[in-house]
């Protein structure tokens, strides 16, 4: 666990380093095209959370590992044998499969995911997805010409997609940072009453950076289902 902490940490460092790069080739002279590529980045970042949001919710869980018993446990979950149990389920899984009980398991306890870390909630996006992306963006400006309004479009897609969990979480949580209040007031983050709806079906408004793709994605969720796709059977372990 501290060793995978500790991978955590380093990549996450790298990634800070790499996005400073990336925002230093935005001091290049700018154009008008600057502020709509930016705005397409936050948009498509927000379709990305809940593309990832609605198959996270509906792709079932491994069977037979114990992840049903963890999920339905009446007891304390900070006594000594929740706690044993939690790990022993976990060590027989990979992180992909505990990032799919997660989702899941935050639905009855949603406060849960608002009490995690920061890295603990963007640790695997930012080493499996955000660095890679934000390396070959550094790669891109050092080989070629790219134009300031790529760049620009590229990194706020990426720092909406590296802290969507993160925007995610604060949505469960009671006190935010004071950015996070201004960025909703100024409508470029999510509310907590919007994001209930989700929660008061989980068939509706998956995006949970600022919604903007909900309208988009509840098409898409409407057509799934009527084709026979995304049951409730996966909503919960088994």
């Amino acid at each position: 666990m501290r060793l995978g902490l500790m991978w955590t940490r380093a990549a996450f460092r790298l990634f800070l380093a790499s996005l400073a790069l990336n925002l230093f080739w935005l001091m290049a002279p700018l154009d008008w095209r600057v502020v709509p590529a930016m705005v397409a980045g936050w948009y498509l970042a927000d379709l990305m959370s809940g593309i990832v949001h609605m198959y996270m919710d509906y792709r079932p869980c491994r069977a037979g590992v114990g992840l049903d018993v963890l999920y339905f446990y009446e007891g304390s979950r900070e006594s000594e044998e929740f706690l044993r149990l939690r790990d022993e389920t976990m060590r027989r899984i990979g992180p992909f499969e505990r990032l799919v009980f997660e989702f899941k398991n935050h639905h009855p306890r949603p406060h849960a995911l608002g009490r995690r870390t920061l890295l603990r909630q963007i640790g695997s996006t930012v080493i499996v997805a955000s660095l890679p992306f934000s390396l070959l963006l550094n790669m891109a400006n050092l080989l070629w010409p790219v134009p300031a309004w790529a760049t620009a479009g590229a990194v706020t897609f990426l720092l909406g997609g590296t802290f969507a969990q993160y925007f995610h979480g604060s949505l469960h949580c009671e006190r935010v940072p004071g950015f996070i209040t201004l960025l909703r007031k100024a409508g470029l983050l999510m509310t907590p009453a919007a994001h209930q709806l989700h929660h008061d079906s989980l068939q509706r408004d998956f995006a949970t950076n600022n919604g903007w793709s909900n309208p988009l994605l509840n098409a898409v969720f409407r057509a799934l289902r009527r084709r026979g796709m995304l049951g409730d059977a996966g909503l919960e372990p088994s």
